[in-house]
This record gives C-alpha cells, sequence and structure tokens, in this order.
C-alpha cells in the first residue's frame, strides 16, 4: 500500500519572486491600476495583460485566462511577437495545472518557435523545462530529463537566475526514477543558489523534494521536518497549489504513523484546494491516498470506491507516472479480501507500466504483491523470485520500507520451504530495518548532543582566547629582554601604558564572557527545571505501562506527543527568541501529554485577537516552569473540577502572559518543599529576565499572587514578556 509522495515542480522559471500573500496582492493591485491608467494599445499593454496573467495562474485560472485572451488578440493586432510568445507560454502553464498536457505541450512548442525565431534564449530556456515538467506529468521520466538538460545548458550559458528551478525539477525527474544520488545532488545545487539569491519559494520547492527524497528512505521525522518547513513557507507565499502538495504529503506521513484522524484533516485540506484549482492530477493523487486511510482501518469497500476514482481521473488525463501507484494499492486491496485472481491483474498491470516508465519504486510494490500472492497459493519458487528482485532493488535504490518487506516475505518463504537458517537472517534483517525506520530515540539523542556540543564550544572559545592574551603578554616580556639598553625606558613606558590597555581590553572582554558565561548557565538551569528526571522518568513508565497492557493506539499517540515536546524543547532551548506560535504549541503538548492518562485537570491557552503568533518572538521556556508548578501543587488534597487558564494579551504595548489555577493557592505552600521549587522557578526566570530586558530593551518581569485577594481560589502568576517582531513574518 503506497501514497505519491507529491513533488513540486516550479512554473517560475521567468525570475518571478515571490515576497509573501501581501506583497503579491499589492503587486497585482499595481498592475491592475497601470492597466488602468495605461489604455493605449501597444507593447507596454501587452506585457501588463501578461503579468497579470501570470500573477493570478496559481491564485484564480479563470482571471488568468481572462487577461490572456485579451493580452494575446492585442498582441496579434499590433504584431508584438514577444508578446504572444509570453502569453502562449502562460497558457500553457494553465492547461498544465489542470493536468491537460497534451494540449500545455502544444502550447509550449509554438511559444518556444516564437521566442527561437526572437533568438530569445532565455524563453527558449522556460519552454524546455515547461515541457520537462509535463512530460515528468506523463510519466516519460527520460524525455522529461533530456528537456530538463537542454535548458540548464541555456541557463548555465546566459548565467540566467532560473537555474535553480531547472536543477529542482531535474532533480525530482531523477527521484521518481529511484536514482537518488542524482536526485539529492541537483535538489543540493538548487537549494544553495535558491538561498543565495533569497528565492523564497525555490526554497520551499527543494525543502519538500528533498523531504520525499527522506520519506523514500524511512527517515519519516526528517521528511516531515521538511514537509512543514515547505508549508510554512508556502502560506507565507500564499501558494495555493504547492500548500496541497505540501498538505497532501504530510497527510501522508501521519497515515504512516497510524494518525488517520490528522491525515484525513490533511487530505480533506489538499483536496479543497486541488478542486478549487481544478488540478485533476492533484485530485486522484489525494484520493489514493483517502484510500490507503481506508484500506488501513478495514474499510475495503471505500478504499476500492476511493481508489477506482482516482485511476479513472489518472487515465482520463493520462498521468502514466501516477497510475501504477493506485494499481499497486488495488491489487493489495484485493489481496486482503483474499482475490487473488484480481489482485494479480492490477499487480500484473503495475508491472507492465513501471517497466515502460522506469519507476523502480512502482515495480518493487508490484513485484512484492506477486510475491505475496504466489505464497498465499503455496508456489514458493515464483514467490521467492519475486521477493529477491525486490530486496534487489530497493537495496540498490535505498526504498528503506520495500527492503523491510521483502525481508518479511524472505523469512516466511524460507521458513515454508525448511530453510531455516536462511529464515532466520532474513527475519533478522527485517527486524533491523524495522527498528531502523521507527527508531526515535536516536534523532532525540543527536539533537541533545548537539545542544550540549555548543554550549560546551561557547566555554571552550572564552578559555582559548583567555589563554592567548596571557600568550602575548609572556611574548611580550620576553622581546623586552632583548631589547637593547637605550631603548629600555621607552619601551618600558610603552609597556606600561599597554599593559594598562590590555587590562582594560582583558577586564572588559572577561565581563563579556562571564555575562555570556552566566546567559548559558541560566539557560541550563531553566531547561533542567522545565524538563526533569523526574517527568521523564514517569512519562516513560506510563508508556512502558501502555505498551505492556497493550494499548497500541494510545502508547503511539502518548509517543508521538512525548517525542514532540522533547524535540520543541530541544530546538526551543538552542534559541535566544523563538516564535510565540512554537512556545504555545510546547505549552499544548506538555499540558496534553500530563492530561492524557487520567484527565486530572481542565486546561485552556488564549490569545488576543491582536497576537499574531508567527509575528512574535520570545525567550524560550519561561512559561513551563508555573504551569508545571501549578500541575504539581497546586490541586493537592483538593476534589472537584481543577483548572489552569493560560492567557496572553498586548497591553500598553507590553505582552502580558497570565497562569491562572483554581487551586488551594500560594499562600497555603509558604514554609514547605513546593514553596522552595516554586521560589527556585521564580528566582531562575527573574535572573533570566533581567538580562532580556537589558538586551532587549523592554520591560520584564514577574508577580505571584494568591487569588484569595480578588475573592477566588488559587494562583495567579503574571509574566511581562520582553519580545522582538518576526522581520521573516
Amino acid at each position: 500500500m503506497r501514497f505519491t509522495f507529491i513533488s513540486i515542480l516550479t512554473f517560475l522559471f521567468l525570475a518571478l519572486i515571490w515576497t509573501g500573500t501581501k506583497a503579491q496582492t499589492q503587486k497585482i493591485d499595481s498592475l491592475k491600476n497601470e492597466l488602468a491608467l495605461h489604455s493605449k494599445e501597444d507593447t507596454i499593454r501587452v506585457n501588463i495583460l501578461n503579468e497579470l496573467a501570470f500573477s493570478y495562474f496559481s491564485r484564480d485560472i479563470t482571471k488568468s485566462l481572462e487577461y490572456l485572451s485579451e493580452s494575446e488578440e492585442l498582441a496579434d493586432a499590433i504584431g508584438f511577437k514577444k508578446g504572444k510568445a509570453r502569453s502562449t507560454y502562460i497558457k500553457g502553464i494553465t492547461e498544465a495545472i489542470q493536468s491537460n498536457y497534451d494540449q500545455a505541450l502544444e502550447y509550449y512548442d509554438q511559444a518556444q518557435k516564437l521566442y527561437e525565431s526572437l533568438a530569445i534564449k532565455k524563453g527558449i530556456a522556460s519552454c524546455y523545462n515547461a515541457m520537462g515538467i509535463t512530460f515528468k506529468n506523463k510519466g516519460e521520466l527520460r524525455n522529461a530529463i533530456e528537456n530538463f538538460n537542454k535548458a540548464i545548458t541555456i541557463e548555465e550559458e546566459i548565467g540566467s537566475d532560473n537555474l535553480s528551478a531547472s536543477l529542482l525539477n531535474l532533480g525530482v525527474a531523477y527521484e521518481e526514477l529511484g536514482e537518488f544520488d542524482e536526485a539529492i545532488s541537483n535538489l543540493n545545487k538548487a537549494l544553495s543558489i535558491a538561498e543565495a539569491n533569497q528565492n523564497e519559494q525555490r526554497i520551499s520547492y527543494s525543502l519538500n523534494n528533498l523531504g520525499n527524497i527522506y520519506m523514500q528512505q524511512g527517515n519519516y521525522p526528517l521528511a516531515q521536518e521538511h514537509f512543514k518547513k515547505s508549508l510554512y513557507k508556502n502560506e507565507l507565499l500564499g501558494d495555493s497549489i504547492s500548500m496541497a502538495h505540501n498538505l497532501g504529503n504530510i497527510g501522508a506521513i501521519y497515515k504512516i504513523q497510524k494518525d488517520f484522524e490528522k491525515a484525513m484533516e490533511s487530505f480533506e485540506s489538499s483536496l479543497g484546494i486541488y478542486e478549487r484549482m481544478n488540478s485533476k492530477q492533484g485530485v486522484s493523487n489525494i484520493l489514493n491516498g483517502i484510500g490507503t486511510i481506508y484500506e488501513d482501518l478495514e474499510d475495503y469497500e471505500n478504499a476500492l470506491n476511493s481508489y477506482f476514482e482516482a485511476l479513472e481521473i489518472s487515465k482520463q488525463i493520462e498521468a502514466t507516472s501516477e497510475i501504477p501507484y493506485i494499481l499497486n494499492n488495488i491489487g493489495g486491496t484485493y489481496l486482503k479480501l483474499n482475490d487473488l485472481v484480481k489482485a494479480n491483474l492490477y499487480f500484473t498491470e503495475s508491472e507492465k507500466i513501471s517497466l515502460e516508465i522506469e519507476n523502480l519504486e512502482t515495480l518493487s510494490g508490484a513485484y512484492i504483491g506477486q510475491s505475496r500472492i504466489f505464497a498465499k497459493q503455496k508456489a514458493y519458487g515464483p514467490a521467492l523470485s519475486k521477493a529477491l528482485k525486490v530486496n534487489e532493488i530497493s537495496t540498490v535504490s535505498g526504498f528503506l520500507n520495500y527492503q523491510k518487506e521483502a525481508s518479511e516475505m524472505l523469512s516466511l518463504i524460507y521458513e515454508a520451504t525448511g530453510n531455516y537458517k536462511e529464515a532466520l537472517n532474513s527475519h533478522k534483517q527485517y527486524k533491523l530495518l524495522d527498528d531502523s525506520i521507527f527508531n526515535k530515540e536516536n534523532i532525540e539523542k543527536i539533537a541533545q548532543l548537539e545542544y550540549e556540543y555548543k554550549y560546551k564550544l561557547e566555554l571552550d572559545s572564552a578559555n582559548i582566547r583567555e589563554l592567548k592574551l596571557t600568550k602575548t603578554v609572556l611574548d611580550t616580556s620576553q622581546d623586552l629582554a632583548k631589547t637593547r639598553q637605550n631603548y629600555l625606558w621607552a619601551i618600558i613606558g610603552i609597556l606600561l601604558i599597554s599593559i594598562v590597555l590590555g587590562t582594560l581590553i582583558f577586564i572588559e572582554k572577561l565581563k563579556n564572557e562571564k555575562s555570556k558565561t552566566k546567559n548559558v548557565i541560566v539557560e541550563q538551569k531553566l531547561l533542567r527545571s522545565q524538563m526533569t528526571p523526574h517527568f521523564i522518568f514517569n512519562s516513560l513508565s506510563v508508556l512502558q505501562g501502555m505498551i505492556l497492557n497493550k494499548e497500541e493506539s494510545k502508547s503511539v499517540n502518548y509517543l508521538s506527543k512525548f517525542s514532540k515536546l522533547l524535540r520543541i524543547i530541544l530546538e526551543n532551548s538552542r534559541d535566544k527568541l523563538v516564535l510565540l506560535s512554537k512556545e504555545i504549541s510546547a505549552m499544548e503538548n506538555y499540558l496534553s501529554l500530563h492530561n492524557l492518562e487520567d484527565n486530572q485537570f481542565h486546561f485552556s491557552i488564549q490569545v488576543a485577537d491582536q497576537i499574531e503568533p508567527t509575528a512574535i518572538k520570545i525567550p524560550p521556556m519561561l512559561i513551563q516552569p508555573f504551569v508545571e508548578n501549578a500541575i504539581e501543587h497546586a490541586f493537592i488534597g483538593q476534589s472537584g473540577e481543577n483548572k489552569i487558564d493560560i492567557s496572553l494579551r498586548f497591553d500598553e504595548e507590553q505582552l502580558i502572559c497570565t497562569i491562572a489555577d483554581n487551586g488551594i493557592g500560594i499562600d497555603s505552600h509558604v514554609g514547605s518543599r513546593s514553596n522552595t521549587k516554586k521560589s527556585l522557578a521564580t528566582t531562575i526566570t527573574s535572573e533570566r529576565l533581567k538580562i532580556l530586558s537589558k538586551d532587549l530593551k523592554m520591560k520584564g518581569e514577574i508577580s505571584i499572587t494568591d487569588r484569595s485577594k480578588f475573592n477566588e481560589k488559587g494562583t495567579l502568576v503574571t509574566l511581562t514578556i520582553p519580545f522582538k517582531q518576526n522581520q521573516e513574518s
């Protein structure tokens, strides 16, 4: 069972650089104003119409076509061949988005001939690129690679800033062929150029496509990280079609992790965008993904309905590259229904198409399906042959999941045929591959080691600078002993001045280093106060209990939240400032994790309307210690409904956070051990706020009040948090 992870291919070959939804809207408004003011029917008006059409193509195809119709008519009337070539090229894009590939190729061919007659190399390269994309979507990958290479040759010759787009597209074509070394090489080149040019859109495309490769190699956490980074950038850019691609990929990862609710939510969001954009290929792909969810839930009737609808659309638009994925899924469903004849029919058809288009991933899927059918029929010879082919292809190409499935099949076949030694070896290989795919502990460990390394490096750097200064003073003293007597007093005078100045500089540097070290120590204290060994031990104990009780779904959900919380904390702890949205996410995960097992309290996080969480950066890990205090100490010996309410608001340009509980109140803890812990959290946070207030030149303070003063129950913590506007928002 496989879902096609969607690669983003860029259509923006003529150097349109997106600067966010607001900037793009401003550009469209500016072009509309230009068009209204320029009523003269000349080349300028043709160019404005074409730019408006291009600005609309990924948002509103109908609008784009309206502008193109007027542009083309005017270009013909005044004999403006360059403008006609541009409008024809954009018409090809609108057809390609709607999966009308033959019509798109026809328009690109017309545009290329016009550009060749005018000797405009940049336009010729754009047409080669667009034809490469269209051939790729039709499943003709070698034709696609040929056209991409033609575009790259021209762009390198003329020094085009669209080179990153061509490299990106070439990488995607190699990715679909399973030639990952070539794919990664070209995608990394594209990413480097895009980052150097600060082209956010192409950065997002590169991230998405690298995520595809990590997924196919079984590194799901890294793949999901790349998909979400790409989605975030595309949301800021307002690129709807790319957001649909990202959401589909994110949904597929959730499905692999058995989080079917989130998977379906992502798929449906993606499907809505594709339907609005009339992207038939996108709709087909997402219907295939939805079918995989139904199949996992053993709702085979709905699974087949989704698969057949996706297959019909893909055949209608001749999207050959997508068809084998759907055929394999249909075959797999019939295999589960024990209809071996129909299953074999669809796997055989997938094998034929996969060989034609050289798609090794879908070929592996067809072979593993056929192997399972033969094994059910006790035809172990053919079953072994197919499983060995899958093992060979997947090992060379790096398809970790298919390596795992092949090892599992080989183990079953060898056991059935009495070859117990090979059965054991294959089973060991299967377990090894299964562990490598889902070993999240190693990923978290790497993140922790990286954090500790950076902290150690900071301290070591301070020591090295101090040693260098000491060595300089000693070298100077040795040089003085070798100077002549008649210069002795002059040199001594210079030396005294140097020593005084050096001492002042040394003292100043020492103050700075102590300040930095103090900052690091405060951060470490805060990290330790946040993520205590007690909390980690309890969390793992709860998880162990779930596993022993065979609560698989619950334990996977718990592990997902726990690993996500660890990741967020480790990531946030590296940075001086993090997005408010990330801090809120950490709090939601932390509270949910505490509450998952026994629902000991209700919680809410309220953010005032005037606050945009992605537009503000705050110091990390300020709120959590007080939330932890409320969870651990506020409700001791108390019955009834326990509540923790967190709110964020602006008050006279200050960011105010309040943490309120309805517990027994802070006054009842005076002199107790729990009050000492609260004081420690308050002391650490107060010390840190003093440092941050100076750095950010903004007020930061804490106040803790027993709510009995307001005739209410519980404790109220009020934080005034220094913040900074996010320059990337």
